[in-house]
């Protein structure tokens, strides 16, 4: 009888391995290493989060009943306090770095072919247990952490990742992001920095975000808008020439203001550099923006991101990379068949034949096995 690999197996032949050796090396991450590797560290918390393990015993015990299979991995049963020692002291740049290399991986054959990719750049909040106050406090009873995330809805990746401390503010993460000549960026009120759009600007990026309530056009150009649409008034001037009395504005440009009336019969400005394009469009893209909520809400709830294995910055660093990571591979194995066209559904049958030998285009025959409507699931998820 012909050799079956489990699921697991299956899907991290997605990995770039050479990428992450590479990483372990430089890092040291297993300098004086006895039993533990970086590398069964790392399948052992990818194992987790794919399961929907709630705590590492839950790791421990699961892969100690898959011990027959986990030879092919390169992976092991693992100690419980080894793996915590481990999520506490090495490096979590090894596994920040294998999720960048592996969304530069995977970009080109999850993105269909568009004019200029879009991103969608903002951030989301992990609350973490009290026994965290000494590096997450955010106030007297309660601490935190920040995710900050520029994603691609249209191959649903996430690009670049961030994680700060709750009180940072948005704008400080992103002026250190990497920036994509000719992308598009959209983003909401938390990243309002004349400074940062103009570098943006200087580097052919479009961008789409809002206005605030006490900024106004000078110079004001109007354009014709089609009468009956959602669309209340187009217009091109200038921004304020200072940000404060000694201190010019650094984005000289004209700029777009779209005005626009949304479902809930709320009036919204939208800022954009792009002077060429329909209103229509402009406002479309910002409409966007709820895609990178249903990403955050998609990795909390079925991940289980919600739940953390440590209560140390370098664990849930660690752990949050590995969700990531999770989420992509899952995006790349879903590709590999077409017997299953929604993502939820699937991570639902990944998680329930794990360690099952069987290709990952026969997921779907599950007998009496009833998977939740994806489209409910999507729609309870969109704010619009």
């Amino acid at each position: 009888m012909r050799h079956q690999n489990s699921v697991f197996h299956a899907i991290t032949k997605h990995i770039p391995w050479g990428a992450f050796e590479r990483l372990v090396a430089a890092h040291g991450a297993d300098a004086r290493v006895r039993s533990l590797t970086t590398k069964r560290q790392f399948l052992a918390l990818l194992y987790g989060q794919l399961a929907g393990a709630e705590s590492l015993r839950d790791i421990v015990g699961a892969l100690e009943s898959h011990a027959s299979r986990l030879y092919h991995l390169g992976a092991g049963e693992v100690s419980r306090s080894t793996l915590s020692d481990a999520n506490r002291l090495r490096d979590a740049q090894v596994f920040a770095g294998l999720f960048a290399a592996l969304a530069a991986k995977a970009l080109p054959s999850l993105r269909e072919a568009v004019a200029a990719p879009l991103h969608l750049i903002d951030s989301t909040s992990f609350r973490l247990s009290p026994l965290c106050a000494d590096w997450a406090r955010f106030s007297s009873n309660a601490c935190g952490v920040k995710l900050h995330v520029v994603y691609d809805p249209d191959a649903d990746c996430p690009l670049y990742a961030a994680l700060s401390g709750p009180k940072v503010n948005d704008i400080s993460v992103a002026k250190e992001m990497p920036i994509d000549p000719a992308a598009t960026y959209v983003f909401d009120l938390g990243y309002y920095d004349f400074g940062w759009w103009a570098r943006l600007d200087a580097a052919g990026c479009r961008i789409v975000t809002r206005f605030k309530a006490n900024t106004k056009l000078s110079n004001v150009v109007e354009n014709d808008v089609v009468e009956g649409s959602n669309i209340l008034s187009d217009r091109i001037g200038l921004l304020p020439r200072r940000l404060a009395a000694s201190r010019k504005n650094p984005f000289a440009d004209p700029v777009r203001e779209v005005t626009v009336r949304i479902e809930t019969g709320k009036i919204l400005r939208i800022l954009s550099n792009d002077l060429d394009a329909p209103a229509q469009e402009i406002a479309a893209l910002y409409k966007r923006r709820w895609q990178i909520e249903l990403f955050f809400r998609w990795i909390k709830q079925t991940l289980k991101i919600k739940h953390f294995y440590g209560r140390g910055e370098n664990a849930v660093r660690i752990q949050i990379a590995v969700a990531l990571i999770a989420f992509i591979l899952l995006r790349l194995a879903q590709r590999t068949q077409a017997a299953v066209n929604s993502p939820y559904t699937f991570a639902r049958l990944v998680k329930v034949n794990l360690m099952h030998r069987k290709p990952i285009n026969r997921l779907a025959r599950q007998g009496p096995l009833r998977m939740p409507d994806d489209r409910q699931f999507r729609l309870a998820l969109d704010p619009c």
